[in-house]
């Protein structure tokens, strides 16, 4: 049987720490430490964290991926077949991430995000992950 709950989105917040300077090479161990799975979704999980510096490249190719930003402002990149679309979001926005298509954050002054995230997640540190 499914167990289910109800998730104080704050309190599994602030048992995380604030992931600054982060880079596409950053550990996956720092990484995890700034990141929760707040429920399983689907085929992956609703994940929140908060981080400051870019991500690398990922995708998702089960599923689309929800994005909310709670706090803080990111430039979220999605690469489509048109070119790249940049959406510059702030607390209080959502969007959605279709699947399969490459995307990133960057996030310099801070970001706190929850996602609906279907897995399994490719990632990428190439300049563009569409380049063979």
């Amino acid at each position: 049987m499914t167990d289910i709950k109800a998730v104080n989105i704050e309190e599994e917040l602030s048992r995380l720490k604030m992931l600054e300077g982060r880079t596409v090479d950053t550990a996956a161990q720092d990484v995890e430490e700034a990141f929760t799975t707040l429920a399983p979704f689907d085929t992956g999980g609703v994940f929140a964290g908060s981080f400051a510096g870019v991500s690398p490249w990922e995708r998702h190719t089960a599923g689309d991926e929800l994005v909310h930003i709670l706090k803080g402002e990111a430039e979220l990149t999605i690469l489509t077949d048109n070119g790249p679309t940049v959406l510059n979001m702030t607390g209080g926005m959502v969007t959605v991430v279709p699947k399969g298509l490459w995307h990133r954050f960057q996030a310099p002054k801070g970001v706190t995000v929850l996602t609906a995230t279907p897995q399994p997640t490719d990632h990428s540190d190439a300049d563009d992950p569409n380049d063979p």
